[in-house]
């Protein structure tokens, strides 16, 4: 969803603009601090695997209760004992359907995108067309 290079990472800036829009924005500072400590192969960006660490090390509680990593991880999580079975329900059901309406939207631009290599095709096939037939006269 914040992987605006579609490049399969999330670099400073994706992060700084994420979160921004989870509501827990980070300073310059914080953010390089905030990939730093789960980039595991030292590209100074987030791979799927270290987006993942994030949640395992708040789990485990190795997050610093100040950090980003820690803010993000609570943005994502909710307590069912506050919130009751209910809650965590509504939570879990608001979590499939933004995965479900994103991947509808994938699929309708890959059709858009495959109507549009076929009115590409159609098109050089008509001129190819055109062009034998202007052949024809032109002899």
């Amino acid at each position: 969803r914040y992987d605006a290079g579609k490049d399969g990472f999330i670099d400073l800036m994706e992060l700084k603009l994420m979160m921004e829009k989870l509501g827990a924005p980070q300073t310059h500072l914080g953010l390089k601090n905030m990939i730093k400590e789960v980039d595991e192969d030292l590209d100074s960006k987030l791979s799927f695997r270290e987006f993942l660490l994030i949640f395992r090390k708040a789990a485990a509680g190795e997050l610093q209760e100040d950090s980003g990593l820690h803010a993000l991880a609570r943005l994502s999580e909710i307590d069912v004992s506050t919130e009751g079975v209910k809650g965590a329900k509504n939570f879990f059901e608001a979590k499939a359907q933004a995965i479900h309406d994103s991947s509808r939207f994938e699929e309708e631009i890959k059709a858009e995108q495959e109507e549009k290599k076929k009115q590409a095709e159609e098109l050089k096939q008509r001129k190819a067309a055109f062009k034998e037939l202007q052949s024809t006269f032109t002899q």
